[in-house]
């Protein structure tokens, strides 16, 4: 059980942040807003899973009574296990699931009596993929839009009927204050 929590605590707020997202992508961004708006909080958060890794390797070894550099040198495999599996978690959460995620309500039930739609690419200055969720919620929440789609690393293709929302609109949203956008 000590291992399963030593094993877990490099990514508690990765998982964290999955679960708020399971109850709800709404919920959770609008609770997390501030947090989200940081522009390196998911760089901080990876710096943060390494140093978790490394406190729980440090409590492995001391536990187990190799904490020392012959005892680090005996347990290379484990140490090295441990930084792997966090590293790969931290690249399946940036490249997976984030942008699955973000693309979770990519598509809305489109619209009867709608004779025409119109298409704007965004290129967004988000640091990373972790960003994307809030980006995709507020255009389509503030803008009315018929599908916003995310594609790594920081394209958004939004869909949209010219008769209630505008490029403009879009771009002039306040969180385009913090994560700069370009129209592609």
């Amino acid at each position: 059980m000590q291992g399963i929590l030593f094993g877990l605590m490099p990514h508690s707020f990765c998982i964290a942040f999955v679960l708020f997202s399971v109850i709800g992508a709404t919920t959770a961004t609008s609770v997390l807003k501030r947090f989200l708006l940081i522009p390196d909080l998911f760089s901080f958060l990876v710096l943060v899973s390494l140093f978790l890794a490394t406190i729980s390797s440090l409590f492995y070894l001391k536990k187990t009574g190799h904490l020392s550099a012959a005892g680090i040198k005996n347990n290379w495999r484990y140490i090295s296990l441990m930084y792997f599996v966090t590293v790969s978690v931290n690249l399946l959460f940036f490249f997976v699931i984030f942008p699955v995620l973000a693309n979770s309500n990519a598509n809305y039930s489109p619209i009867s009596g709608l004779e025409q739609t119109a298409k704007l690419s965004l290129k967004v200055d988000i640091p990373c993929s972790g960003h994307a969720l809030l980006i995709t919620d507020e255009i389509s929440k503030k803008c009315n839009v018929l599908s916003v789609n995310f594609k790594m690393p920081n394209t958004f293709e939004i869909t949209y009927d010219p008769k209630d929302t505008s490029p403009d609109k879009i771009t002039g949203l306040d969180i385009f204050k913090t994560y700069k956008a370009t129209v592609n």
